[in-house]
């Protein structure tokens, strides 16, 4: 069963988003800052992180930063969340180091076909 970090302080999208990863088999782990993901990160090996970018004590920019720093974790890959999706937000995105870009509210069939593109799932 693959394991996805969920980095998400808004308590609606995260509850949205892990339950409904739950129902397709993964094991879901959460953190509500920054700091605690990259923690996480580190500690549990996740297969996959969505990183939301306006969390508190760290934003996503600098929490992928340092995860993509890491020798161990660099190799996950983080689909960024975010409800600024103005011109350059996945430039943006794409150069703190995140491998995919995801707008809010997410539509979350698209979503899906993402993670499981990461993961090799059909």
């Amino acid at each position: 069963m693959a394991k996805i970090l969920v980095v998400e302080d808004n308590e609606m999208n995260l509850d949205m988003l892990s339950r409904r990863l739950e129902r397709r088999g993964y094991d879901v782990i959460i953190a509500t800052d920054g700091a605690t993901g990259v923690s996480l990160a580190k500690s549990d090996q996740p297969d996959l992180i969505l990183m939301d970018m306006s969390l508190p004590i760290m934003d996503g920019w600098e929490a992928t930063r340092q995860i993509k720093a890491d020798d161990v974790a660099k190799v996950i890959p983080v689909i960024a969340l975010t409800a600024h999706a103005i011109a350059g937000d996945r430039e943006k995105a794409l150069a703190a180091g995140c491998d995919e870009y995801e707008s809010k509210p997410v539509k979350f069939p698209r979503l899906l076909a993402k993670i499981e593109d990461f993961l090799g799932r059909v």
